[in-house]
């Protein structure tokens, strides 16, 4: 019985506790959903110590992503918190949710002829690969799985249909996770105020505006993001370590990674 995780849906009416978007609400989601060969799903939990391990340490937990978009409406912020709530409360009976959700997922993705793609962390950082977290990649082999991370020893140790990306930060703490991502051959993102750079962190940049799965075919490069503030939100870009300044910086402070 799972009475205690009715809740208010993304959209707005009183129901059982939906994990994933399948039909595209989610803003982040949509941009990847343009493609009529394939359909994107995702999980957006409400992001704390636990779900995101990092974010104290790169320093994003304020200018994070969950305010973004359907972020700032109060029945959107209940439903991701629900959502959060109920894997922590109790973690399998979310797994076997969640994997009934991507069996349905699956069979919906084959009645339409699309591949099935399924993004597990919109605004979090959960390993889905472990078995704790219920092996979730493994567990579905015929539908590809992506994510941005910034736990860079997640980099090249996941399955073959799990992809991901890392997200930079230019907080010092956070400096040895980005060391160990230069190492490898991930896609790194970055966040920008002001004209897009041609190169940082000595890798070639280009736009990730466009898609998150097109990013993914970035082996070597930095994804860069155009900084937009979030409504509600009083983040000045020159002072926050999670975004680069352009405006005023030259190519080898960029180079280095400094954020100023």
């Amino acid at each position: 019985v799972r009475s205690d995780f009715s809740t208010i849906t993304d959209h707005g009416s009183l129901g059982m506790l939906k994990l994933l978007d399948t039909s595209g609400a989610n803003t982040k989601l949509r941009k990847n959903n343009r493609d009529i060969k394939l359909r994107v799903a995702g999980l957006s939990l409400m992001p704390d110590d636990t779900l995101c391990p990092m974010r104290n340490i790169a320093e994003c937990k304020n200018p994070c992503l969950r305010y973004s978009g359907r972020g700032v409406f109060d029945n959107v912020v209940d439903a991701r918190q629900a959502k959060s709530n109920f894997f922590h409360q109790d973690r399998a009976a979310f797994i076997e949710q969640l994997k009934r959700e991507l069996i349905n997922f699956e069979k919906l993705c084959s009645k339409n002829n699309v591949e099935p793609w399924v993004r597990l962390n919109v605004i979090s950082d959960v390993q889905w690969e472990l078995k704790a977290n219920g092996s979730i990649p493994q567990s579905f082999p015929d539908i590809k799985f992506f994510d941005y991370t910034k736990l860079a020893k997640r980099l090249g140790n996941t399955p073959d249909n799990y992809d991901l990306m890392f997200s930079w930060s230019g907080a010092k703490k956070y400096q040895n996770q980005v060391d160990l991502a230069l190492k490898t051959d991930a896609p790194i993102s970055a966040v920008f105020h002001g004209p897009m750079p041609e190169t940082f962190l000595g890798r070639a940049v280009v736009s990730g505006d466009n898609s998150d799965i097109e990013n993914i075919f970035q082996p070597g490069k930095i994804l860069g993001l155009k900084y937009k503030l979030a409504k509600g939100q009083s983040i000045n870009p020159i002072d926050s370590v999670f975004i680069v300044n352009t405006k005023d910086a030259d190519i080898t402070s960029l180079n280095r990674g400094g954020a100023s």
